[in-house]
């Protein structure tokens, strides 16, 4: 792919970020989280309250996904250009993000499902909702495999000219640390590693947001130095 059809996709980023600010804010599950500690009548009279507003976070989240793989696959593209470092680290990067989305949009299926037929039995749109946030938060594996990939790729990187600067590689382990307690939500209804504490819920979206952020201007910058280096006109 041309430099020129990646920079254009690069930008459906900032659309993914307008939806997922849009999607946060609609849903009333998000802003505050369901507590895990609920009771199926609870969580069932949750999801008959606000149909219309999670049926339109279910649209948004497909629209998130789709906008999210053009991200990462320039990522992917811009970790094999990488001297010195293997193309496995690369495939793996592109493997974990795309699983990552998968259940992500897992999720979002459970919520919209539990809408679907909101006078289902309350067990079920319980259910429904626990395996919907078990997807949304608990499945930190992916990330930290795809972050330590690419720091790991930037630490080989034998360029004279490295393709992502040195902090890069930084700042994707801090973010693959962060990630982790995110992992024991699986585990915990109350306190700060419940899908709804502020360690697998607050500390991991927003980690992610500014990793997503971070990541965009960074690959921004590469395309830029690129074309300074050719002496062509950005």
């Amino acid at each position: 792919m041309s430099r020129q059809g990646q920079a254009i996709l690069l930008w459906s980023t900032p659309f993914a970020g307008a939806f997922f600010l849009a999607a946060f804010f609609m849903f009333p599950g998000f802003n505050p989280p369901l507590s895990p500690t609920m009771t199926p009548e609870e969580v069932a009279a949750f999801f008959k309250s606000n149909v219309a507003s999670i049926r339109g976070v279910a649209i948004f989240c497909n629209i998130i996904c789709a906008t999210l793989v053009p991200f990462f696959a320039i990522i992917v593209v811009q970790m094999l250009r990488v001297i010195n470092s293997s193309p496995i680290f690369a495939y793996s990067y592109l493997i974990s993000a795309a699983v990552g989305l998968t259940a992500f949009i897992l999720a979002d299926y459970c919520w919209a499902m539990a809408v679907f037929r909101p006078d289902r039995d309350p067990q079920l749109i319980s259910l429904l909702n626990d395996m919907a946030w078990f997807f949304f938060i608990t499945p930190v594996g992916l990330l930290v495999v795809q972050n330590l990939c690419l720091a790991l790729s930037i630490y080989l990187d034998a360029n004279p000219t490295p393709v992502f600067p040195r902090w890069v590689a930084h700042f994707n382990v801090i973010t693959a640390l962060l990630m982790v307690p995110g992992a024991f939500a699986i585990v915990s209804k109350v306190g700060p590693f419940a899908w709804d504490g502020s360690l697998s819920f607050t500390l991991r979206l927003v980690t992610f947001a500014i990793y997503v952020a971070v990541m965009f201007f960074v690959i921004l910058n590469i395309f830029n130095r690129d074309v300074a280096e050719e002496g062509v006109a950005a």
